[in-house]
């Protein structure tokens, strides 16, 4: 019976707060987590709360944010938002202002899932309600909140395969405090969370992410003054963007048989990691190809020549004057990249076979012919060579991108109304 199965639960949680307590002088010797960690610990003063937002690291502040500016209460509300990284503090600072008159939220960091962490911040706290974003379970928090019948929504739900396999194998476990309510950004999220979950009836939302996308503007007029100067508009500019350290051999490839069909057009890379430009450059120069640094250049670039862009800020503005654009992570399996921020400035775009990581934009943006897809490096070039040959209307390809993610919208409403509609039945 329920009982037998959970019989070792009791000493599983004395253990598990004791492999806490060990690790607890490692963590304060963390330079990440020192200057915060007093507040991750027993012993922080925490403000009761109706609702307990968790939002990870930046990506998840930044859902946060989109949520708590539309929350719009019918009654004064108080809410706790926490995270777990400096960076995702400083998004929520930054971000969460211009709240409706009836939120107050006040913001810490989460505390580590130690169960006397866990249960004295919730003794304090006390909230009617907690959210986690994407893919957060941690297990002492969800069982205090079983135990004090808090619900738990999971919001903008996903689940990789890799954390799906690790649940799957532990089901028993977590099925003991599952979350009350999950709704995923697509069905294949929501099917996984249903596996893992034994009552679970997960449902679908749209991506909260589709409704801030769309606000990235290119025309920071420094910034494309800069590149007018050094990128001259007259020439054919092509862009090979956020490539990473395995796919360069095929850039390398695919700048040759660039170079070799379409001598006179400029080449910029725009590598993902910077700290790869001395071996990039390295790589480059044995395979005998000429190659400028932005930060080393005297005079604009040229037709023909090749360029590694070497400073951040670029890319955006870069996306909207080329002619041409491939977003890499995509040639070997590696997730992808943002090809979207390359469709909102209009540039003809084509990715590898690889973007498990962006499949939420969903398989459409492919079948209308919005984004190529090329099935590996000679194809990526064929597609980079035909847009220089008949370029494509970049109107259209904004306009379509804009409307591809108005019908996407809908996901912070979708979230604020969950919200609401368990605060305020």
């Amino acid at each position: 019976g329920p009982m037998t199965k959970n019989a070792f639960i009791p000493n599983f949680w004395k253990i598990y707060n004791m492999i806490w307590k060990a690790g607890l002088p490692f963590l304060k010797g963390n330079p990440r987590l020192a200057p915060t960690f007093d507040r991750r610990i027993p012993g922080a003063r925490r403000e009761a709360a109706d609702l307990w937002i968790q939002a990870a690291s930046a990506g998840e502040a930044f859902l946060a944010v989109a949520i708590l500016r539309d929350l719009d209460p019918p009654a004064p509300l108080k809410v706790l938002a926490t995270t777990t990284t400096d960076q995702g503090f400083d998004i929520l600072e930054k971000g969460v202002t211009g709240l409706s008159p009836n939120l107050s939220v006040t913001l810490d960091r989460f505390p580590f899932d130690m169960p006397d962490a866990v249960e004295e911040a919730l003794d304090q706290v006390t909230p009617r309600l907690m959210v986690m974003l994407e893919t957060e379970i941690w297990p002492a928090l969800f069982r205090g909140l079983k135990a004090r019948e808090c619900p738990i929504f999971i919001l903008n739900a996903r689940m990789s395969d890799r954390s799906h396999s690790r649940y799957r194998l532990t089901r028993r476990f977590w099925n003991a405090f599952a979350p009350d309510r999950v709704m995923a950004i697509s069905p294949e999220d929501a099917a996984k969370y249903n596996r893992v979950y034994d009552d679970l009836a997960a449902e679908t939302m749209p991506n909260i992410k589709f409704e801030y996308l769309g606000n990235d503007a290119a025309n920071d007029p420094a910034m494309v003054n800069t590149l007018d100067h050094w990128l001259p508009r007259e020439l054919d500019l092509t862009l090979l963007a956020s490539f990473r350290r395995t796919e360069e051999e095929e850039i390398l490839a695919l700048i040759r048989e660039l170079q070799d069909r379409r001598p006179q057009q400029l080449i910029a890379l725009f590598p993902r990691h910077m700290h790869r430009v001395p071996k990039l450059v390295k790589k480059l120069k044995k395979a005998d190809m000429a190659v400028h640094l932005k930060s080393a250049m005297t005079q604009p670039a040229q037709a023909g020549e090749l360029v590694i862009w070497d400073e951040f800020g670029a890319l955006r503005t870069a996306y909207a004057r080329a002619r041409a654009v491939f977003v890499g992570g995509s040639l070997k399996p590696l997730g992808g990249q943002n090809f979207m921020e390359a469709l909102i400035q209009g540039a003809p775009t084509v990715i590898g076979p690889h973007w498990s990581d962006f499949k939420w934009v969903g398989e459409e943006i492919l079948s209308n012919g919005l984004l190529h897809q090329a099935t590996d490096t000679q194809t990526v070039a064929d597609t980079l060579i035909s847009f220089l040959d008949t370029p494509p209307d970049r109107t259209e390809i904004q306009a379509r991108t804009q409307e591809y993610l108005a019908q996407k919208a809908g996901g912070t409403q979708a979230a604020c109304q969950a919200i609401l509609d368990s605060l305020f039945p």
